[in-house]
């Protein structure tokens, strides 16, 4: 089986307030039909193509540095709007309202029973226009709390080659639940193993939306070819927007959010082996 790769990516240092809304005025905002379903794109760069996917509550500033992290490592970035006020720092109030909003939409299933997200269909058929756009041998993606597991579910889309799935947070009512239709899981075990390809995953210790049984569920459907990775808890940055302020009170977002900006930390080391693992797939 292949690892993750060692390329030393030389990574842009981006300097930015991350309490202040971003423009994303470098990104070209694009709308995409799909399956009848119209979403706005932000895409950016040259290079085989990544899809970023945001995590709740939508497309902050700290998503957007990671998606720039990926431009400047030599990818197109395609970043879907799914939920929330794209490059705002929204208040605590506003947040829990695009979470809720969520937890009920057709397109996303948050709790136990309900299978995979039907949004999925939409993101796969994103990575193959991608994949047609920007070519090289395939794409990846990364999918954060609230679409971490769609990551997974991508990979029924053969384009899709490096699928990386981090903080996974639903189901929100079982911690031990993956998300996922079984009869999904197990095609993606078989085209991993057939492939011999990959699944990089990341959560923090202490996380109370992704837990330790999630991961072991995950590690459980899809054996050695799921890699699980665990960050300390004091690994994580204290200095939060409002909304994880008051609702994220444990260590979460682990290349977002939570992630320090600094060399030598944990959440570093996680963002640089996630790229090196792009790049050995893909280029």
């Amino acid at each position: 089986m292949s690892n993750t790769g060692t390329t030393n990516i030389p990574i842009k240092e981006i300097k930015q307030d991350m309490h202040a809304d971003d423009p994303l005025s470098d990104f070209s905002a694009r709308e995409i039909t799909l399956n009848e379903v119209s979403k706005r794109v932000y895409v950016a760069g040259t290079g085989p193509a990544i899809i970023v996917m945001t995590e709740m509550p939508g497309i902050s500033p700290h998503v957007a540095r990671f998606a720039r992290w990926v431009r400047d490592a030599g990818f197109t970035v395609y970043m879907p709007s799914l939920f929330g006020r794209d490059g705002v720092v929204v208040s605590a109030e506003e947040g829990a309202a695009v979470f809720q909003k969520a937890c009920v939409s057709a397109e996303f299933r948050a709790f136990a029973g309900k299978g995979s997200s039907p949004v999925t269909l939409w993101l796969r058929a994103l990575a193959r226009l991608a994949h047609e756009e920007s070519g090289g041998p395939g794409v990846g993606t990364i999918g954060m709390c609230f679409t971490g597991n769609f990551a997974l579910s991508m990979m029924l889309e053969p384009a899709v080659l490096a699928p990386v799935v981090s903080q996974p947070s639903l189901p929100m009512d079982d911690p031990a639940g993956t998300g996922i239709e079984v009869a999904d899981l197990q095609a993606v075990r078989q085209r991993l193993e057939a492939e011999d390809l990959t699944v990089m995953a990341y959560r923090f210790a202490g996380d109370a939306f992704c837990r330790a049984q999630r991961f072991a569920a995950f590690s459980e459907a899809l054996g050695d070819r799921f890699i699980g990775k665990v960050l300390p808890d004091s690994a994580a940055n204290q200095d939060t927007a409002p909304f994880f302020q008051r609702y994220v009170t444990t260590p979460h977002s682990v290349v977002t959010a939570h992630l320090i900006d600094e060399t030598g930390q944990p959440t570093i080391a996680a963002r640089d082996e996630i790229l090196a693992f792009f790049a050995h797939r893909l280029k």
